[in-house]
């Protein structure tokens, strides 16, 4: 079942302002990207009933939780979510067991099914710890799990990874990104890293200053030339693909996508997986001809969606490769050499990926 998500709000704290209108999927990871002071907290917050905007609207699942113009505020005991925040908060004296168990006997609720939640987040083995035995990364993977113990319509995440050391980060992605492929609820993450947005994201909110400057699918917004992600150094576009074979003599894996294939270094993955690329801007070329002698093995046909110029010399070029988007970083003499034009067929060489998951 899906959860649509209409939220509405408008607050001014004098030197802040939030004024959002944001229609959001029901299933699926919603990120909430932006820089400290953008306001993807304190949106989360108004979601989650801790904040309250003067001027608001909020709908999940046709459910209204907050509809300012008839004085209507749900308090957030009453909103059926959960939340997990920066630190896990659990409570030193019980076991994971007893902290997972806490919420349900305070609710009186029924609860999800702990033995799926468990095996989602890989802590089945850990029931009977206390906190302190616990690791950080293993810590958060409690709190998420306590939070789904709740059955709820949606989960919201406050910027879960940002009290882990990077090893402790590598160790607990790979449970996040199972989050949109196993979830049948909503969630809402707030990140201000642009490598937990490539891995995690579904659908994308760029916040900035209080406002909402691009919201949409991920690699769509990713590719969008009218916001600052896109001509950032580490701009990057995010592709869904599958293996398709492999060439064992050369150490290759070939992945397909609706537009062509790729080959990649070798992937110990069958035939049928599915696979989320990372392609830089930097690591994209752009020839008019396909060129015949190159070492470069991933050349694709693709038309020219859009052109920007930035004032440090750079074009920024979205592209399409069958429906994929995908985004060069140029010199400017480069793109006038070229006579580059939108709508223009061309040829692109991608020197780089990243496998992310």
């Amino acid at each position: 079942m899906t959860t649509p998500i209409h939220a509405k709000f408008e607050l001014d704290y004098g030197e802040f302002r939030l004024n959002v209108d944001l229609d959001l999927p029901g299933s699926g990871v919603t990120v909430l990207f932006g820089h400290s002071g953008s306001g993807k907290t304190t949106l989360l917050r108004c979601i989650a009933g801790l904040q309250q905007a003067p001027n608001g609207f909020l709908q999940i699942n046709g459910e209204v939780w907050q509809d300012s113009e008839r004085n209507l505020f749900l308090p957030t005991h009453k909103r059926s979510l959960g939340y997990v925040f920066q630190e896990a908060n659990l409570f030193p004296h019980l076991s994971v067991k007893g902290n997972l168990q806490f919420g349900l006997k305070r609710t009186g609720l029924a609860g999800a099914d702990l033995t799926h939640i468990l095996e989602l987040l890989g802590i089945a083995h850990l029931l009977e710890r206390l906190p302190d035995g616990l690791s950080g990364g293993e810590r958060q993977r409690v709190a998420i799990a306590r939070a789904l113990a709740l059955n709820p319509q949606i989960l919201l995440m406050d910027e879960p990874l940002a009290a882990l050391d990077f090893k402790r980060k590598q160790e607990i992605l790979p449970y996040l990104g199972r989050l949109h492929r196993e979830l049948n609820i909503p969630v809402l993450y707030v990140t201000h890293s642009q490598q937990e947005v490539a891995q995690l994201a579904d659908h994308l909110v760029i916040m900035d200053e209080g406002k909402a400057l691009a919201s949409g699918p991920l690699s769509e917004t990713l590719s969008r030339l009218d916001v600052p992600l896109a001509h950032d150094r580490e701009a990057a576009t995010v592709w869904q693909v599958t293996v398709a074979g492999h060439e064992a003599e050369y150490h290759l894996t070939r992945v397909a996508f609706a537009g062509g294939t790729l080959s990649l270094t070798h992937l110990s993955a069958e035939i049928g997986t599915p696979l989320r690329l990372q392609i830089y801007a930097r690591d994209v070329s752009i020839t008019l001809q396909k060129p015949s002698d190159t070492s470069i093995l991933n050349v694709l046909p693709a038309v020219i969606t859009d052109i920007a110029d930035d004032d440090s010399g750079q074009s920024v070029v979205g592209l399409l490769v069958g429906d994929q988007p995908l985004l060069a970083h140029i010199t400017r003499k480069s793109r006038m050499l070229l006579g580059l034009r939108v709508d223009m067929n061309v040829y692109v060489q991608i020197k780089g990926t990243s496998i992310l998951n």
